[in-house]
């Protein structure tokens, strides 16, 4: 079962250069949660915050009661056993083969025999599609095969928090899809808490349980999947739905010119929200809440031609 993250008033700079202020959410126990952003917008120095990698400036980050942006040494070794961690790149060891670089951290952190390490780490191979591939080296595998050995290796000491910064970094669409069907898989096997730092729109409009949006210095919203795919609010809007108009830039935001000639443009059109990902033996996860559910609980009408069955992945946006 995974636990709460409960941020509250959260800011970080470097120097005079604020990255974002305010930050306050609630990612809930369990649930697949993604954060997104305009690039530099600070989303991986939030995922380094939350495990404590970067001290914030001001704010807390509570986890099982504590306080990790102001608790000692020791308390945030034991939060640390809470977490698993996914980089971009995988971070393998390049001397090591998979199966090592999957033990390492049961080797580093537990007192377990080799036979024990053995079994859990095939486990955690097997869940991820790479049981045969134990003796490759990293440099001898793809970078989706890269990406599912470092799920392995975040998951050889059972998270109940699992942080993924950007897995389809340097992936085509199709290896895209199959890691996104694995996080919803995984996450239906063991009810972990997940969030996805990415940039990829279609895996945030269909995998998600929760949606985040840093923006200008400051978090935008979170909240529901249907609440953000059906919001109305510029800046979430636009970045939602991969469209031009709107107050995002290429400098993240656009100047006083190009809002000027936009001020009498419509928006185009909401596109329909997409069913949610749902695991492929087809049983709901916990956390899974029914097409629509959230849109008929607050009375908002979705865009038409929204929650059909079979409806194509390659929506226009």
């Amino acid at each position: 079962m995974g636990v709460e993250i409960e941020v509250n008033n959260l800011t970080k700079s470097f120097g005079k250069q604020l990255i974002w202020g305010g930050v306050t959410l609630t990612i809930p126990a369990g649930e697949i949660s993604v954060m997104l952003g305009p690039s530099g917008t600070g989303k991986s120095v939030f995922l380094k915050a939350l495990i404590g990698l970067l001290k914030p400036d001001e704010g807390e980050i509570i986890i099982e009661g504590v306080d990790i942006a102001s608790c000692s040494e020791k308390q945030l070794y034991e939060i640390r056993k809470l977490f698993g961690v996914l980089f971009q790149d995988g971070a393998m060891f390049g001397s090591m083969n998979l199966y090592d670089n999957v033990a390492f951290p049961l080797r580093e952190h537990t007192k377990k025999s080799e036979s024990d390490i053995k079994r859990i780490v095939m486990e955690k191979m097997d869940m991820v599609g790479l049981i045969g591939a134990e003796d490759k080296l990293p440099g001898e595998i793809s970078g989706g095969m890269r990406k599912r050995a470092g799920l392995a290796r975040a998951l050889v000491l059972d998270p109940e928090i699992l942080l993924i910064d950007e897995p389809d970094s340097g992936l085509d669409p199709v290896r895209t899809a199959f890691i996104n069907q694995l996080f919803v898989d995984l996450n239906a096997q063991i009810d972990a808490t997940f969030l996805i730092v990415t940039h990829d729109i279609n895996t945030a409009r269909t995998v998600p349980d929760n949606i985040g949006l840093l923006y200008h210095k400051h978090l935008a919203m979170f909240g529901p999947r249907e609440m953000l795919l059906s919001s109305e609010e510029p800046v979430v809007r636009q970045f939602l739905n991969a469209q031009t108009v709107g107050p995002i830039g290429m400098s993240e935001e656009k100047d006083a010119n190009d809002l000027e000639a936009e001020k009498d443009m419509d928006m185009p059109p909401l596109p329909p929200i997409p069913m949610q990902l749902e695991p492929s033996n087809g049983v709901p996860r916990r956390s899974q809440r029914p097409p629509g559910g959230w849109c008929r609980d607050n009375g908002v009408t979705p865009p038409p031609g929204s929650f059909q069955e079979n409806m194509s992945m390659a929506t226009k946006l």
